[in-house]
Parts: C-alpha cells; structure tokens; sequence
C-alpha cells in the first residue's frame, strides 16, 4: 500500500471532522438562542442557520485538496504530510469558525444588530483555510 493514499484520505476527512465540531458549536447555540427568543416572545432570525453553515465550507476545501494530492507525483511522505497537516488546518479553522459563529448567533438573537460584523469576523477566520488550500495546492502540483 502506498501510504501517501493516507494524505489523500486525511486532506478531506480532518477537514470534514473540523467542520463537522464547527457546525455542531455553531448549531448548538442557534438552538438555544432560538429558544431565548421564543421564551421572551422575540422573533427568531433565521439568519442563524447562515452561521451554523459556515464550517461547511472547510469539507469543500477539503475535498480540492484532496484531488491536489491524488494527481500529484510528490513522493508518498510529502503528500501524507500536506494531507495530514492541510485537513488539521482546514479542519481547526472550520472548528474555530462554528465556535465564532456560535458567538453570533447570540449576540444577533440578542440584538437583532451586527450582522454584517459578524460575517466578516467568521469569514476572516475562514481565511485561514483557504491559505491553508491554495499554499498546498501549489506544494503538490
């Protein structure tokens, strides 16, 4: 077995994983900041199904990573490296962006401002993933 097929694996299942923690954090405080809402007779915004989609998008990264990795004729180490350490940091990025978007989902329940804010907080964060992509993509080509 050639264990730079690993890379590949890993390139999309860490990335998975991240934004798998990312949208359950994310989810999670959606929930309950519906439920402060509906208890104060508040209406809900159902903007916060944007927020907890967000980490989504690290899979997706993932996923081009891996293909990188698939028709690239790097020896089998380097790739099981850029898909290890890509997918940990696509993945953390999404697990830190569901934590951040968590945050947003209160506060814009609360009240009902900042959106915009919030979105460019979360999409900074997914910066990092994007890098995270675009700098191995080269590495393996």
């Amino acid at each position: 077995m050639d264990i730079g097929l690993l890379g590949y694996a890993a390139a999309l299942g860490l990335a998975a994983v991240g934004s798998a923690f990312g949208m359950g954090a994310a989810g999670q405080a959606a929930i309950g900041a519906w439920k402060k809402c509906y208890a104060g007779n508040k209406p809900a915004p159902f903007m916060l199904v944007a927020f907890v989609g967000m980490p989504l998008t690290q899979t997706i990264y993932g996923f081009i990573l891996m293909n990188a990795i698939v028709a690239s004729s790097l020896p089998s180490m380097a790739l099981l490296a850029a898909g290890v350490f890509g997918g940990l940091g696509m993945g953390y990025s999404a697990f830190m962006q569901g934590k951040a978007a968590a945050a947003a989902s209160d506060a814009l329940a609360e009240t009902g401002k900042g959106f915009g804010n919030y979105v460019m907080v979360i999409g900074l964060i997914e910066t990092v993933a994007l890098f995270v992509m675009v700098f191995l993509m080269g590495a393996v080509s």
